[in-house]
């Protein structure tokens, strides 16, 4: 038998194989409905590992960004904006978990005092912009005059007009200082807005989240919308512009909030040396001996 009609045989030989039904005890086909790929617990699982896993390497990059801007004396300041629910504060969570709290600091002023709104508007935020070698993150900012104080009737026509005159030049104004300003509206749809108030509601660890403002604000849905986009236009300056982050996933939001913070800085490796931990040296106890351990309050051992 020649060379091609052996090839030819072969081919033959292979199609038949391929066109019988696979024999019983085979494996299913992975698009099959009983495949353990198609298990939504597999998934869900696949995607905890995905998510772990890229947390966890853009934690090492923010160490790397907290060491260079303390090495260069840099200072960085992150508005976190949204609708209430929109996941800011998980996100602000997942960055400073990594990080030294003496470094990058949170700061989430509350209602002010009857003598704060007496004050320049922005008066009671410069205290707590970062020094050099700092990192400040605001959960919720300046922008509140913007957002719930107009839809809430919390201030004037006028301070509120005054306010869009102001942010613009106060925010250049830090820029021209040295202050490295970075601005995200996280945005969440009312359906996955509702879903999570809901969530809220049902788990006690999480009542605390829900005010009496968040309710109101579910009637108010275009009120806050309208109030977004006059913001947007208004202060989406050159020197601070507005990055809106879609945060209806959360632990999507997380990861691309904080890659995108990482390439808004031209931060570099330098990181201190290794260091070893020295031997410890042979303690002389001259004359010392410890109390008696029932001297001490230990705490009750109840797990």
């Amino acid at each position: 038998m020649g060379k091609g009609k052996k090839r030819k045989a072969k081919q033959l030989a292979g199609e038949r194989r391929r066109s019988q039904p696979a024999p019983l005890g085979k494996r299913v086909p992975e698009t099959s409905a009983a495949s353990p790929l198609g298990d939504p617990k597999v998934k869900k699982k696949k995607r905890n590992k995905f998510y772990a896993r890229r947390l966890r390497r853009l934690h090492v990059e923010l160490v790397k960004l907290q060491e260079w801007i303390r090495h260069e004396g840099r200072k960085v300041v992150v508005l976190f904006e949204g609708r209430d629910a929109a996941g800011k504060g998980g996100v602000i969570k997942r960055i400073t978990q990594p990080l030294n709290p003496r470094v990058c600091r949170v700061v989430a002023l509350g209602t002010p005092t009857e003598r704060q709104k007496t004050q320049w508007y922005f008066q009671r935020y410069v205290a707590e912009l970062p020094a050099a070698g700092e990192m400040t993150l605001f959960d919720r900012s300046w922008y509140n005059r913007a957002g719930v104080e107009r839809v809430m009737g919390f201030c004037t026509e006028a301070e509120y007009l005054e306010f869009l005159r102001s942010c613009p030049e106060f925010e250049r104004m830090l820029v021209r200082s040295g202050v490295t300003l970075i601005k995200y509206w996280f945005s969440v749809s009312d359906k996955e807005q509702e879903r999570r108030f809901k969530s809220r509601l049902d788990d006690p660890t999480k009542r605390w989240k829900l005010s009496p403002m968040d309710l109101e604000s579910r009637s108010r849905w275009q009120d806050y919308s309208r109030a977004k986009d006059d913001m947007l236009v208004h202060t989406d300056i050159p020197q601070a512009r507005w990055y809106v982050v879609n945060s209806d996933n959360k632990k999507r939001a997380h990861l691309n909030c904080i890659a995108h913070l990482l390439s808004l800085l031209p931060y570099r490796e330098v990181s201190p040396d290794k260091m070893k931990l020295p031997r410890r040296k042979a303690e002389k106890r001259e004359g010392y001996a410890r109390p008696p351990l029932d001297l001490q309050n230990f705490v009750p051992e109840v797990y």
